[in-house]
């Protein structure tokens, strides 16, 4: 973050809105940084035997740390709301890592998760940032996709329909790829601004990535 002074509120986007390349190299920065951060504090989770009612409510806390970010994202007070949030999603994460680890096969699928994870970002965001394509037209159906996916998974819950468990993870993990283009593109050619905005929607793409394709693989890779 050496690129940006934070000297008042406002500076972030006033220094980067002309330059989207630096917007791109803090953001980048700032997410792997967090994504970091994130991994200790699901660590953490773990070994201290977090239960899934903690894992609910850091979850709801992480929906409330958000509203922050959004408040003073164009300050340094910014930086740790983002830190706030993502250490936040990151433990809430542990109970489920704990579940799938404790599998026969579980620690292959976690690291299988990850890699597959890192290899999606890594590919589509490559590729958004070398084609320099837009790709601002996946805007309204990705929104329609997330609410489709969103009414399912609520009626899910009641209904346990084997095919739809598998359907709505399969779902996700396509609607977080185009998100990742979309989301890459617009920092690229110059439509996003605010690089903590940024990394907080690429952080949650990665996060709901890494979370479907895990339950996707302990699906076909459980033996019981």
């Amino acid at each position: 973050m050496n690129e940006v002074k934070y000297a008042q509120p406002g500076i972030i986007t006033g220094a980067l809105a002309s330059n989207p390349a630096k917007v791109l190299r803090n953001t980048y920065l700032l997410l792997s940084m967090t994504l970091l951060f994130s991994a200790v504090t699901a660590s953490v989770a773990m070994a201290l035997g977090l239960p899934r009612g903690g894992a609910l409510l850091l979850t709801l806390v992480s929906f409330g740390l958000l509203f922050w970010v959004r408040r003073t994202e164009d300050s340094s007070m910014g930086i740790v709301a983002v830190f706030a949030f993502t250490g936040c999603m990151g433990a809430a994460l542990g109970p489920m890592l704990s579940f799938y680890l404790a599998m026969q096969q579980g620690p292959t699928i976690v690291m299988q998760a990850l890699g597959g994870t890192a290899l999606v970002f890594l590919t589509l965001s490559g590729y958004a940032m070398a084609s320099r394509k837009d790709f601002s037209f996946l805007g309204g159906f990705l929104m329609t996709g997330m609410v489709v996916v969103l009414v399912g998974a609520l009626a899910n819950i009641f209904l346990q329909i084997p095919v739809l468990s598998l359907a709505i993870p399969a779902a996700i993990v396509m609607l977080m790829s185009g998100l990742i283009l979309f989301d890459t593109s617009r920092i690229v050619l110059g439509g996003e601004t605010n690089y903590i905005r940024a990394t907080v929607s690429l952080y949650l793409n990665i996060y709901n990535l890494f979370t479907a394709l895990l339950q996707l693989l302990g699906v076909f890779g459980n033996d019981d």
